[in-house]
């Protein structure tokens, strides 16, 4: 039978149906992740997880801690700029923002359901579970996903590419482009001080 001949307020039963699938798909909960870290600088293996995770989640927020306990190769907006270089190609589909403070008032305040965490090693994992099960105990309604980075970065952290790169060492491949300029230009002005 054809919907034409059936009727609700009016309107033909196949209008109605148009109006609330529009109506489900503009309202449609989006999940937006959280994926925070220094990156001081970005590597590769940050890329791979952004990467993996926009295709996973609606929306993936990449956040700088801000810290003051550390001091950072790069400042927060340096490295604001690596990143929004090296994640462009996503569009409007990964963000770029820094933080302070507690990681799930974040993402509340952000509207992220989901944390994500790369862990290379199990000594990773012991660390990161602390974290994940104190998140949830605080904000109960944020779930953390561990991700496993490719094969190609499983060894990789961004305070082994700086001591590569202090030393003189080759990054090529570890970091984007604009992070190994970059990197260069900082240990080149430090060596010849």
């Amino acid at each position: 039978m054809a919907y034409s001949r059936f009727y609700c307020g009016g309107l033909p039963l196949y209008s109605i149906k148009r109006i609330i699938q529009r109506f489900l798909e503009e309202n449609k909960m989006k999940t937006i992740a959280v994926y925070p870290g220094s990156f001081d600088p970005v590597t590769n293996g940050h890329i791979d997880l952004i990467q993996r995770s926009a295709a996973l989640f609606d929306k993936v927020v990449v956040a700088i801690l801000r810290n003051s306990s550390k001091t950072p190769l790069f400042s927060v907006e340096e490295r604001r700029e690596m990143l929004e270089s090296a994640v462009r190609e996503y569009g409007n589909k990964v963000a770029v923002a820094d933080f302070s403070g507690l990681l799930v008032d974040f993402a509340e305040r952000i509207g992220a359901s989901v944390i994500i965490r790369g862990i290379r090693a199990i000594s990773d994992y012991e660390y990161e579970l602390q974290m994940a099960l104190m998140n949830r105990r605080l904000a109960n309604r944020v779930e953390t996903v561990f991700m496993i980075p490719a094969e190609t970065y499983s060894f990789l952290s961004s305070k082994l590419v700086r001591e590569i790169a202090a030393y003189g060492g080759a990054i090529g491949g570890l970091v984007p482009e604009d992070v190994e300029r970059r990197l260069r230009g900082k240990f080149t002005t430090k060596i010849s001080n």
